[in-house]
């Protein structure tokens, strides 16, 4: 389990992690979102004792982190997959990890065997693909067969078959009673994957809860209607305050129940063909949520700033906030 109380970071005159209290808990996949420049990263590194809160804790299994005899055993991380010697084969790059942490040496068949590297355990990492490379990142921070896995952005570079994969590990890991965190900034594979969010913005605490609650309380309900009348429907919606909204063969309309829209259709004689509720994506509820805490905009026209002033004073230098 991870918990963080009052967790802060500070670079110069830029919070990067502002106050954060949140648990990572054991028997699911945790998703950790946040627009870039939201913190993410930093919060990782702060967890796993790469970077020394300015204030605050965080702890691991009770622990700081940093005071822990068996780190590999206990934790597993992917933070960069490109952080391997290039001039070594991913079985001895592995067996480097595996002797430095009193790991047997049978584990490192076993890991490649599991991420799909048997194939090419000799060649050099150099050589791999941003694919393979994730892979074996993958396969790093299994080596110790730990409790606690941590994953920031863990398809990047995975084809399908290989973003199938790692969603299946993470749930078949979550369901062994693991703790599983894991950041991405890809909403529909989260959608699919996650069972609680932890969400920040500008290094602040936004949303901790489950995927389907934060979809609920971060978007607005929608009815799709299909009809050979729309142009009926549409006035007779607007006529009680409705409003709607054409997309493709569709209506979607707000602020009116399935059943009232229904009602008003029978009492207008007007034929439907489709009335559904209108579910909204993680994705739309995300960026509901954080569009007050994303650092860059893209600019009106070519040439323009792609961030405000404001967005520019709370920017942290290279290797502070992702």
């Amino acid at each position: 389990m991870i918990e963080a109380q009052g967790l802060t970071k500070r670079y110069g005159d830029t919070t990067a992690v502002d106050g954060l209290s949140f648990a990572v808990e054991p028997g699911r996949i945790t998703g950790f979102l946040g627009p870039n420049g939201a913190g993410k990263t930093t919060t990782m590194r702060l967890i796993l004792g790469l970077d020394h809160p300015t204030s605050g804790s965080v702890t691991v299994n009770g622990k700081e982190f940093r005071r822990s005899t068996h780190p590999m055993r206990e934790v597993g991380a992917l933070l960069d997959a490109k952080a391997v010697h290039g001039g070594r084969s991913a079985h001895n790059h592995l067996l480097c990890l595996a002797q430095t942490n009193g790991l047997p040496r049978r584990r490192v068949g076993e890991v490649l065997d599991l991420v799909g590297l048997a194939a090419v355990a000799g060649k050099r990492s150099k050589g791999f693909s941003l694919g393979m490379g994730q892979r074996l990142g993958i396969a790093a921070a299994l080596l110790g067969d730990p409790g606690i896995l941590m994953f920031d952005e863990p398809v990047n570079g995975l084809d399908p078959e290989g973003i199938l994969w790692i969603r299946n590990l993470m749930k078949n890991l979550a369901a062994e009673g693991r703790t599983v965190f894991v950041s991405s900034h890809l909403m529909s594979e989260m959608e699919h994957t996650a069972d609680h969010l932890i969400v920040i913005g500008r290094g602040r605490l936004i949303a901790d809860c489950s995927v389907a609650e934060f979809i609920a309380r971060n978007s607005v309900q929608a009815v799709r209607v299909r009809t050979p009348q729309p142009d009926e429907l549409v006035a007779a919606v607007r006529r009680v305050g409705g409003s709607v909204a054409a997309t493709g063969d569709a209506l979607v309309v707000h602020g009116l129940a399935p059943d009232r829209i229904g009602d008003l259709a029978y009492e207008n004689g007007i034929r439907l063909h489709e009335l559904a509720l209108a579910h909204a994506s993680l994705e739309e509820a995300f960026m509901e949520l954080t569009a007050a805490s994303v650092e860059f905009r893209a600019g009106g026209s070519a040439g323009e700033p792609a961030a405000s002033t404001a967005d520019r004073g709370d920017r942290v230098s290279t290797g502070g906030v992702a």
